[in-house]
This record gives C-alpha cells, sequence and structure tokens, in this order.
C-alpha cells in the first residue's frame, strides 16, 4: 500500500490527462508520475529514507504535489505546514517533527529559522530565487523516471498535520497510508466524484479538507484539480467558467462572502455540486445557496486527526441543519463527561472510530491517550444522534459560554443573528463578567453601505432570545480574524476581550 499508487494508476491509464491546471498551464497524469518518481531517486540519493521527515512549506503551487507524492513513496514521512507561519512557529513544528530536509520557495525562506533546526540538513527550492540553495528543477535532472514507489503497510506513518494549536503548542496528527488510502475512496464513493469531474482547489493544500478531501480524492477519482494560490473571488469566478469546473469545496465564510457578490455576472453553469465542512454552516446561508442554485450544499464532518471525513449528509436523504450519518466503516456515538454513550437524542461529545482516525499525535503519548482513550477519538464537538442516525452539531466544547451557570452554545445564537437581513458576517464568544462568570459578546460585520449599531443588535436579540442568550457587548467590526482555511478565529476575538 502506498499514497502515490492512485496517481500511478491514473498515469497508467490516462497518461495524457491533465492532473492539474494552474496559472494557464497543466500537467498531465504523466508528467507528475514522472516527476515525482524523478525526485524520489533524488531524495533517496541525498539520504532521505523510510521513516525520515520532511517539511513541505508551500502555497499552492503544484510542486507542492510533486513533493508530498516523492516523500510519501519512499515511505518518509510529509510534514506539512502552514505557509503563513513565521519563524518562531515554524521553528517548534520543524524541532518537533525532527524534519531533516524543508522543501519551500525563495519567497518563504526568510521565515526559515536557519541554525536553530538541529535535525534540519537541506533546504530545497522549488519556486523563486534559490538564494544559494538546491533547486527542484536540478535534482528532477538527476533522478530516473524509471521505478515505483515503497510496498507499505496501512500503519506506516505518512503525513504529519499539525493542528491549529489554539490550546497550548500545535499536535502533529500522524496519519498513516491506510488512514489516506481509505478515506480518500470514502470521499470518491460518498461525494460521487467521477473521472470527468474538475475540483475547484484554492484551501490550503497544507491543510487536511484541501489535501486529502480534494487533492487525494481528485488523484484516486482520475479527475483534474484547478489549483489557485489562495481564495481570491473575482479570479476563482472567473477560473470556473474559464476551466468547466465541476465541483466546488469552500468552507462556510466563503458561502457567506459569495453571497454577498453580485454572481449574476459570472457562467456557473458548469458547476454540479458543492460542498461545505471545516465549521458550522449556518443555516440561514445553506437556504439562501439554495434558493439561487437550486441544490443543497452539501455537508460533511471531520477533523484533521481523523483523515478527516467522518460524516456525511446525502447518501440517503439530506437533512437540513444535519451533518449525515457516518461514511463507510466508521461509527459514530455521543458520550457524556465520564464516557459513557447518552440516550438518543441527547447532547454530549461526539466520539468516532473507523479506518481515517489517526496512529496518535507525535511524540505525545498523554495527548494521544487523552483523545483516543478507550478506542474511540475524542472530538472535542458537541453534538447529537437522532433516531435515525444523523448527526447534529451544536458547538465546540471550548466555545460553551456560561452564563451565571447556564449553558449557551454560540452556535445558536449565531444561527439566529443569521436572519437578520443587514448582517455579513458575525463570530459570537463568550467573555469573562466578575458576577456572572461570563457573558455574550458578538462581532458583526454589517453588509457594505449598512448604517448598525450594538444596540440594533441588542434590541434585536431581546425581542427573539431568552435573555440570558441576548449579547452583553457587541462590537462592530469590518473584518473577523480567520485561518488559512477560512475558519473565523475566536481565540484571537476572545483573547482581544
Amino acid at each position: 500500500m502506498n499514497i502515490f499508487q492512485h496517481v500511478e494508476r491514473a498515469a497508467t491509464f490516462f497518461p495524457e490527462k491533465d492532473a492539474i491546471l494552474f496559472e494557464g498551464s497543466s500537467i498531465s497524469y504523466g508528467k507528475l508520475k514522472s516527476d515525482v518518481i524523478r525526485l524520489t531517486h533524488a531524495l533517496k540519493s541525498k539520504g532521505i529514507g523510510k521513516g525520515d521527515r520532511v517539511a513541505l512549506f508551500f502555497p499552492n503551487i503544484p510542486e507542492f504535489a510533486v513533493c508530498y507524492y516523492a516523500v510519501v513513496s519512499l515511505g518518509a514521512v510529509a510534514v506539512s505546514v502552514n505557509s503563513m507561519l513565521k519563524s518562531e512557529e515554524l521553528k517548534y513544528i520543524l524541532n518537533d517533527s525532527g524534519a531533516r530536509l524543508i522543501c519551500t520557495t525563495g519567497e518563504l525562506l526568510a521565515n526559515l529559522p536557519e541554525g536553530e533546526c538541529p535535525a534540519l540538513k537541506t533546504i530545497l527550492i522549488c519556486e523563486g530565487d534559490p538564494q544559494g540553495n538546491p533547486t527542484l528543477d536540478e535534482w528532477l535532472g538527476e533522478g530516473s523516471d524509471e521505478g515505483t514507489c515503497l510496498d507499505l503497510g496501512p500503519d506506516d506513518p505518512a503525513v504529519l498535520l499539525y493542528t491549529s494549536g489554539t490550546t497550548g503548542f500545535p499536535k502533529g496528527a500522524t496519519l498513516s497510508h491506510g488512514n489516506v488510502v481509505s478515506n480518500a475512496w470514502s470521499t470518491v464513493h460518498h461525494a460521487g466524484f467521477t473521472l470527468d469531474d474538475r475540483m475547484i482547489l484554492f484551501l490550503p493544500l497544507f491543510h487536511v479538507f484541501g489535501q486529502n478531501f480534494i487533492m487525494n480524492a481528485t488523484f484516486m477519482a482520475c479527475a483534474t484539480v484547478v489549483l489557485h494560490r489562495r481564495f481570491d473571488p473575482v479570479q476563482v469566478l472567473a477560473s470556473i467558467a474559464k476551466n468547466r469546473v465541476t465541483m466546488f469545496f469552500a468552507v462556510p465564510t466563503i458561502y457567506i462572502h459569495l453571497l454577498n457578490m453580485d454572481l449574476s455576472a459570472y457562467d456557473l453553469s458548469s458547476v454540479r455540486y458543492e460542498f461545505s465542512a471545516a465549521a458550522t454552516m449556518p443555516r440561514e446561508i445553506s437556504a439562501r445557496w439554495t434558493d439561487l442554485f437550486g441544490r443543497p450544499v452539501y455537508e460533511g464532518y471531520g477533523l484533521t486527526e481523523c483523515s478527516p471525513f467522518a460524516c456525511y449528509n446525502h447518501d440517503f436523504k439530506h437533512k437540513f441543519g444535519s451533518v449525515g450519518t457516518p461514511v463507510e466503516n466508521f461509527e459514530i456515538k455521543i458520550f457524556d463527561e465520564e464516557d459513557a454513550e447518552v440516550p438518543t437524542g441527547e447532547w454530549g461529545e461526539i466520539v468516532i472510530r473507523g479506518p481515517g482516525v489517526m496512529q496518535g499525535y507525535w511524540n505525545k503519548p498523554e495527548e494521544t491517550a487523552a483523545a483516543l482513550r478507550g478506542g474511540w477519538l475524542h472530538s472535542g464537538d458537541i453534538g447529537q444522534v437522532d433516531e435515525e442516525g444523523y448527526v447534529f452539531i451544536v458547538d465546540r466544547v471550548k466555545d460553551m459560554i456560561n452564563v451565571s451557570g447556564l449553558k449557551i452554545w454560540p452556535a445558536e445564537v449565531e444561527q439566529f443573528l443569521y436572519r437578520h437581513p443587514d448582517i455579513k458576517e458575525l463570530a459570537v464568544y463568550g467573555i469573562p463578567h466578575p458576577e456572572k462568570g461570563e457573558v455574550v459578546k458578538v462581532a458583526v460585520v454589517p453588509k457594505e453601505g449598512v448604517a448598525m449599531t450594538g444596540d440594533d443588535i441588542i434590541a434585536y436579540c431581546r425581542d427573539n432570545l431568552a435573555v440570558y442568550k441576548v449579547p452583553a457587548v457587541v462590537d462592530i467590526v469590518e473584518e473577523l480574524p480567520k485561518s488559512a482555511t477560512g475558519k473565523i478565529l475566536k481565540r484571537i476575538l476572545r483573547d482581544a476581550g
């Protein structure tokens, strides 16, 4: 078994077919396979072997795919690094993983803490000014394109994907070849990928959504990735028309952004399917999209720690507001604080068991034991399961607000506020209060040209929500802090007070 085998398979049957379209150029499956094998030989000649960690510090460029597949093909471990990290953050991940080689670009080289990472021996520049370092083109020229990948076991580690580190330092979720291959197959099966599809990919490749759910699953289906460096709405919408994109993948904040644009100016007729994950989709936003395009935004659920796909809403029937039922070979249950299963319909922590669940956190046995206790991945998400097995996400455990002993899930207040016709985007979170413990605060981005005050929002809530759920504080802001995947970063808002 090897993750690279699905690229080899596509190259065998469709060598001339486009694997990647990027900034006016194309890379065929035959070319992708050839480059990967050449780089694999080069890596071996430089002393990289099974189990060695190789860091990938890239924006969304095709070289990410070449380096990723070369690393996993020889049994080494690809360490995906957020391309927005600065020197101190990068140093932590390089030292924690023990990466011997980093593949990056000339532009990002300034963020590399040279001399502070004892295990790091080589820097490979794959785009831009090499500044005296070896380049990808040089290494590709040294290798042969004859050969195949190493045959590995399903439990052999393939990838380290570092969590966002909302508490403490980031943790490297260790995904095996079996984890990734099984999860990609589940994506192809449940989401209905076909070899005729073209998938837009502007979500970051260093993140599990872009890397596994889109890139790996697309290549497994022998389909085509339409790659973008980042989400630029005008460029992405133009690309959909030009490249006849059929499947669109995004996070809720991107759907919100698009719904606040005039989409009638763009030809989106090629798109047959939209999918949302990585954060809870507000029901009002999903309904507005369906009203506009006549089809639902398909939804799923998962975590970096389960490769990520664990739940899908559209196998048999769609339930509005649900993330669906467990994907093939997965189980999902709801546990209480004592790790006992709760009755159907009651709230509790979502726990997951299945072939996509990680091997553990790299070099963190205590955190691994806590996350995987009892043989179940404890998600940290609060949810409930109905009588037909459909999962409904309530909120994150850590985001729960406790007002004088009364529990409030921010998602409930957010779902209500998204009905307000003048709100573009928002985030609800708790802030400390000397008497009540916490109170509700909301940061609101109004629609363009709308004058709005905090008192307007508070009055709107008082007319429709229980008094303890009404925001005590409202900030009217121009934008909300977001991660590279578009998730709203509530920890930054909380830290700001």
